[in-house]
């Protein structure tokens, strides 16, 4: 095993913000292709090694190049067993412990295919890993897939989905000095607000894991004049879905909970939407890694790229060794202990399936 603070370090030390991934990218290649156990393909700016040893079962490892921009926090830096930089928890002490197995584990137990991939923080018409999934689904196939997200050590399985609504109220304009003669939209929403402030958010247990559903409020938009009865206010809504619900079944229980604030003229309406991801703990790989690890297991609650692997039927987990709370800040760290500890539970994975 390399020293995978100072691996990590010399990742966080190549900038590669979102649509500037190419330097990291040329490295990692170069790095990969002194691996001879390795079929090394590159996809712009998206990187597939794969072995192809035969084995029963194949494991999908895979995280993203970018960064979000930098906040004072560009370049690496070591003190005692701590590596701060941009890109330290969100992911590139993930991608170290992913790169240290590619280059020294040559006959793996199970085959195994590391997916680096650009454009995962920003808009998704940009991510490299839905690109692959599109353009060369071979590339990207396994059984399972785990996803080198911060976690700061635990596994965190599957995902929620997420929605955004926007729900539009109308109303009659009218003069201030005189609002008995209209119908003040802004003021309708006191009744809609209340129904999301009342939500009684639904807790599902899937393979183990409890789930948590959420119903907010997160922009309001209204009003005409300083002195005119507004006709229209929107309140943008984002829903958190558990796994247990399709994307269907989450808008007509949205529809359903927001009815009674609701009139003939009101539109409701689903402006994005991401699916939400099973657990898949019960595949043999994913129950040997929390039976074997001991690392601690609970739902994802936010969306992340395992959503795109379980909408190709391939089970998803989140482990990386980043601590969640710190990505995206500019106090970006990881400990050199989190690296060893996903770097231990994978290798037992990957040589002891």
């Amino acid at each position: 095993m390399s020293d995978l603070l100072a691996l990590a370090a010399e990742l966080v030390a190549i900038p590669s913000e979102s649509h500037h991934e190419e330097a990291i990218v040329d490295h990692l290649e170069r790095e990969l292709r002194t691996a001879p156990s390795l079929r090394v393909e590159r996809v712009g700016n998206n990187l597939v090694a794969r072995t192809e040893l035969g084995r029963d079962h194949r494991l999908v490892l895979a995280g993203h190049t970018d960064t979000v921009p930098a906040d004072g926090n560009s370049g690496a830096l070591i003190d005692g067993d701590v590596l701060a930089g941009l890109g330290a928890a969100d992911m590139k002490s993930g991608l170290a412990v992913f790169l240290d197995l590619a280059r020294t584990l040559a006959e793996p137990a199970v085959d195994v295919t590391y997916v680096f991939y650009a454009g995962e923080e920003v808009d998704s018409r940009y991510n490299g890993l839905a690109h692959l999934f599109a353009e060369w689904p071979e590339l990207v196939a396994g059984d399972v897939a785990i996803l080198g997200e911060p976690t700061d050590g635990f596994i965190e399985a599957g995902c929620q989905g997420t929605m955004r609504f926007a729900a539009t109220l109308t109303g009659v304009r009218a003069h201030t000095a005189r609002p008995w003669m209209g119908v003040n939209a802004v003021h309708r929403l006191g009744a809609l607000l209340a129904l999301l402030d009342d939500y009684d958010e639904r807790r599902p247990v899937i393979d183990g894991c409890e789930f948590r559903e959420a119903l907010q409020a997160v922009r309001v938009d209204g009003g005409v004049a300083n002195n005119v009865v507004p006709d229209q206010a929107t309140v943008t809504i984002n829903h958190r879905v558990a796994p247990d619900r399709t994307l269907d079944e989450a808008e007509a229980h949205v529809r359903e909970v927001l009815a009674p604030a609701l009139s003939t003229g009101d539109e409701l309406t689903v402006v994005a939407a991401d699916p939400p991801a099973i657990p898949g703990l019960d595949r043999p790989l994913l129950r040997a890694l929390v039976e074997r690890s001991g690392l601690p297991v609970r739902a994802k609650l936010g969306w992340t790229d395992v959503a795109r692997f379980s909408q190709h039927g391939i089970p998803a987990v989140n482990l990386g060794p980043g601590d969640p709370e710190l990505a995206h800040t500019s106090g970006e760290r990881v400990e050199r202990s989190k690296l060893e500890l996903v770097h231990a539970a994978l290798l037992d994975l990957l040589t002891n399936p």
